[in-house]
């Protein structure tokens, strides 16, 4: 998921005039409801302004510059936690988000899948629908201001930090599923909210896990409401107003599309959820690999020559901001932001799967960041390069103003006229897949904090905010969502750190029957 806003994408003159004759049908028959002039914009500043300064306060902890190297470069001590994390977990582990990759694709496809396991969904539902989560915006706006601002160099490390990130998965899923448990209703409850609880007090130290437990759960909560839910709502919609104009003076009738489509699939539960995430990702990630993929073909010949630029950027001394180490830490906050690798909100979703082994849906789950950001954000970063977008004078403003959706759309659409409606197709699947498995996340911690008949209380409550972020103009309550989402990696890490020892024992046990060929298959 994007942890940077979505800046509004301009269209061609022939959109505009392609769309021109439905819309104003289209407005006519919702004059009579327009709410534009309805909304309380001196409210909405004094909410905005109280919000910004609760933001200013936890942005100052999370965001804190911790020197890298030298004082004039910096990282924000959020992506150092991420990172080292990352680095850690990938040597204690043996490398295993290399050496487990071709189990991992072979989990996936069913080939070791019991379906009389326990457990809610298959692993690759469980893989799609945490996939839905992170695979958005982020690979369209957040990869572009990365190589725009530490040049093409900030792929290869974003790229390192995709592979290292892929461990971070593995061991989170795997405590997801070590420490789940069947609630009163039937469903899984599971994810950090469960490991740091029971994990922790395993190990003797009940107060730390109940805290950091609770700690999670409210900022999960608040990060699924809010940038996992409205923000989502609330940037697809100023994306798609460049296609759909009239949206701009009716935007209720997004937010009421968007919450009755959501509604359709949230009240069935992680199974419709599942169900739904299995095919809408698969759909919305093909349709942007292949607008992709169509550029890097038109431009083949080039190929080699931008992984030559990639690399020589990624260790040039002189490179734009910074040098090397500049161009390092981009790379590695960008891939930090996009995949979510440490967050603890895939272990959710992961501890629902049906598994004997609670390290096989680990391995499952270590695809994740390989998908998000080896393949998908390096595609996008690919076009960046190739197109030269990324120091084209014509779009230096896109650059400045951080509007990294607009640039990957210009780079593309330089390439492909119509691009600009497959992107607005992709947003929209985008926010959608987000909302849908974020509802989840909050809705498993809303249950764990308050019982499972709570449970339907929290998914009309998420329907009430996502009709919300269509009428929300305080930039600070939606930022504050993503906030909330990034600070879930403090309590998740530190309990991932205290019990990453039985993660590894029982990772070298499953091992050993894999390599001995004593694990049964089914296909």
């Amino acid at each position: 998921m994007s942890l940077l806003p979505l800046y509004t994408l301009r269209m061609s003159t022939l959109s505009g005039r392609l769309l021109r004759a439905p819309a104003a049908a289209l407005g006519v028959f919702l004059l009579p409801f327009s709410t534009a002039s309805a909304q309380d914009t001196g409210f909405m500043a004094t909410v905005d302004g109280a919000m910004g300064a609760v933001n200013a306060v936890i942005s100052s902890v999370f965001f804190f510059d911790v020197a890298f190297w030298t004082a004039d470069i910096t990282i924000p001590l959020v992506v150092a936690w991420l990172v080292v994390a990352s680095v850690f977990l990938t040597v204690r582990m043996g490398f295993i988000n290399l050496r487990a990759f071709k189990h991992a694709i072979q989990v996936t496809s069913g080939k070791f899948t019991d379906p009389n396991s326990p457990g809610d969904v298959s692993h690759f539902q469980a893989l799609t629908t945490a996939l839905s989560a992170t695979v958005g915006l982020g690979n369209i706006a957040g990869v572009a201001i990365a190589v725009s601002m530490g040049g093409p160099g900030a792929t290869f490390w974003m790229i390192c930090a995709g592979l290292i990130g892929m461990t971070a998965k593995f061991t989170e899923c795997t405590l997801g599923q070590q420490y789940r448990a069947i609630g009163a209703d039937g469903n899984v409850l599971g994810g950090p909210m469960q490991y740091l609880s029971k994990g922790l007090s395993e190990i003797g130290m009940p107060k730390l896990g109940k805290f950091l437990a609770v700690f999670f759960a409210l900022l999960c909560i608040g990060g699924s409401l809010a940038g996992g839910n409205s923000f989502q709502v609330n940037q697809s919609m100023n994306a798609l107003q460049e296609t759909v104009p009239i949206l701009a003076e009716f935007p209720w009738a997004y937010g009421l599309l968007m919450a009755t489509m959501v509604g359709i699939v949230i009240l069935g539960g992680i199974k419709r959820i599942a169900s739904v995430a299995d095919k809408i990702v698969p759909i919305m990630a093909a349709v942007y690999v292949a607008a992709a993929l169509t550029v890097l073909f038109m431009n083949f010949s080039e190929i080699p020559a931008a992984f030559a630029t990639i690399i020589n950027g990624a260790f040039n001394p002189d490179a734009m901001y910074g040098g090397f180490i500049g161009v390092l830490v981009i790379g590695f906050q960008r891939a930090a932001f996009s995949n979510e690798a440490g967050a603890g909100s895939a272990a959710i979703a992961h501890s629902a799967a049906r598994t004997e082994f609670p390290v096989r849906e680990g391995i499952v789950a270590l695809l994740e960041p390989f998908i998000d950001t080896v393949v998908v954000c390096t595609m996008t970063a690919l076009v960046i390069v190739i197109t030269g977008a990324y120091n084209n004078p014509e779009y230096a403003d896109l650059v400045t103003s951080n509007a990294g959706a607009a640039l990957t759309s210009r780079a593309m659409g330089e390439q492909i006229a119509f691009f600009p409606y497959v992107l607005s197709a992709a947003v929209f699947l985008f926010a959608f897949s987000t909302m849908i498995s974020w509802s989840y996340y909050g809705e498993r911690c809303w249950v764990w904090m308050f019982g499972p008949k709570a449970s339907l209380s929290y998914r009309l409550l998420f329907l009430v905010f996502v009709f919300l972020g269509s009428i929300i103009t305080a930039t600070n309550v939606l930022d504050f969502g993503d906030l909330m989402i990034l600070g879930m990696a403090f309590p998740n890490l530190v309990g991932v750190y205290l019990l990453h020892g039985k993660v590894r024992r029982e990772l070298d046990a499953y091992w050993a029957k894999y390599k001995s060929g004593e694990l049964k298959t089914f296909k």
